[in-house]
């Protein structure tokens, strides 16, 4: 069971070493836990997580080792970070930001080749799941993806992020079980994970843990969604 914490454009450096310090002394259970700081974090992350079995993530990666791609982090620089990995196709870089499933698919190949763990997340909006479309988009999104043991797959309804609204464990199930079908891949469930939901979510037969967003911007929240994964 795998514990992604995605904190999006939160905590510079300072915050993340106090974050990091009281994470280090948080009881966390067995789960696999991983955070996600913005890039200029990273490193104090790396720093302060050294010797635990927390791992530290980028929220992004580029496909080329070096170049003229300003504002761009090239998977080599991570690994020099003593980067674990990193998440690609986050809906948010999708909607704001002009991601497509082939620039998911180089940053995910880029990635794996460089040593790189990868989290890429696929999901669909409000207006295609009530247009009926969701497998389709999964299928879609998914046919890009390279099979490599290193892929984890991050499940995430675009409706369900940073709106409160959930999908129910139901709707997760269906939706990691397809998933599933299409690549064999651990499934990450991502969309306001909360403590209080996040059991009977990860409870869930074809759910392989959590990619948490705001939850994971408070070590007690963030580490309760950690015990709950290892309870189960």
């Amino acid at each position: 069971m795998l514990i992604a914490g995605n904190w999006k454009m939160f905590k510079g450096p300072a915050e993340t070493a106090a974050f990091c310090l009281e994470l280090r002394r948080a009881e966390v259970g067995v789960a696999d836990v991983v955070v996600c700081p913005p890039f200029v974090s990273l490193a104090t992350a790396v720093q302060l997580l050294a010797g635990t079995e927390i791992a530290v993530a980028a929220q992004n990666v580029h496909w080329d080792s070096e170049g003229a791609f300003t504002g761009e982090v090239s998977p080599t620089m991570l690994r020099e970070l003593g980067v674990y990995g990193a998440i690609v196709g986050h809906s948010e870089r999708r909607q704001f930001f002009g991601e497509t499933d082939e620039t998911v698919a180089r940053r995910a190949e880029a990635a794996l080749a460089a040593g790189l763990s990868v989290i890429a997340c696929v999901g669909e909006t409000q207006a295609e799941r009530e247009a009926g479309e969701t497998e389709e988009v999964l299928r879609r999104q998914m046919s890009v993806l390279p099979h490599d043991e290193q892929l984890v797959v991050a499940y995430e309804p675009v409706w369900a992020i940073g709106t409160g609204k959930t999908a129910t464990p139901q709707i997760a199930q269906d939706a990691h079980s397809f998933i599933k079908s299409l690549l064999d891949a651990p499934v990450l469930y991502g969309g306001s994970v909360k403590p209080d939901n996040a059991a009977e979510l990860l409870g869930q037969p074809a759910v392989d843990g959590a990619l948490v967003g705001g939850a994971s911007l408070e070590v007690d929240s963030f580490t309760a969604i950690c015990r709950a994964a290892t309870h189960l």
